[in-house]
């Protein structure tokens, strides 16, 4: 009784086998009495429990494997407990009995072990997922300054390019102001020099009326003056005058 591999390559599983032991492993075999699949935790194994038996009894060696397989189902258990029977140490009923019990604890240590597996399956990905998502969490706060950092950042430069815009807005206020200071200043200076070339313009027309009036007055004066004399010889030629027609 030995093991025929079959499967593929660092994923091989096995039949059991009934074979001569002259035979190649993986030759030609008398019966295959199962599966066994070391692949999983626990092993898979898949056992006619009664031809396995059978061919034991006749005789057939198991290799180390294969005993420990049948040592593993009951097989070995079984063949000495009949042992036992053969020596009239207990009947039958209590043979199978006792195997009965023992496949039941085998059972329940073969689900035991499964639920433990399980359980630490499952704790495994608990654990997992825990530090998945504490990566993710600090990735996450990692990303949060992050963007903090950048905001912070882009409001500053914000009320830094707002602070430069009133600082420009200012300074054009007051180049503004200046320019229409000295725009003021320009009008005003302007006013006052034409102000002052119409007061020259008026002076010298003043200057240029003056002497006529001047001259007129004189002219006034004389006549004023002569007026009198010529009345004074109207007055002497007038009895004269009247002498003459008389």
């Amino acid at each position: 009784m030995r093991l025929a591999r079959h499967g593929r390559k660092r994923y091989a599983y096995y039949h059991i086998v009934v074979a001569d032991g002259r035979a190649p492993r993986d030759g030609r075999y008398i019966e295959r009495i199962g599966t066994y699949n070391p692949n999983s935790n626990p092993a898979t194994i898949d056992l006619d429990f009664d031809k396995a038996y059978e061919w034991l009894t006749k005789g057939a060696q198991p290799t180390d494997t294969v005993k420990g397989i049948l040592s593993y189902k009951g097989v070995l258990y079984k063949k000495h407990l009949m042992g036992g029977v053969k020596k009239g140490a207990f009947d039958e009923a209590e043979a199978e009995k006792r195997l009965d019990n023992w496949m039941s604890e085998k059972d329940a240590k073969i689900q035991a072990k499964i639920d433990r597996l399980a359980g630490d399956a499952d704790a495994e990905t608990q654990k997992q997922l825990e530090a998945e998502t504490k990566i993710k969490e600090e990735r996450m706060a990692v990303i949060s300054a992050r963007n903090a950092n950048l905001a912070a950042e882009a409001e500053a430069k914000i009320a830094e390019a707002k602070a430069e815009a009133d600082a420009a807005k200012a300074e054009a206020d007051a180049q503004l102001a200046t320019v229409r200071a000295e725009a003021e200043a320009t009008k005003a200076a302007a006013v006052a020099k034409a102000e002052e070339k119409a007061e020259e313009k008026v002076a010298k027309a003043e200057a240029v009326v003056q002497p006529a009036d001047v001259k007129a007055e004189k002219v006034a004066v004389k006549a004023e003056a002569k007026a009198p004399a010529k009345e004074e010889a109207k007055a002497e030629d007038a009895p004269k005058e009247e002498g003459a027609k008389s």
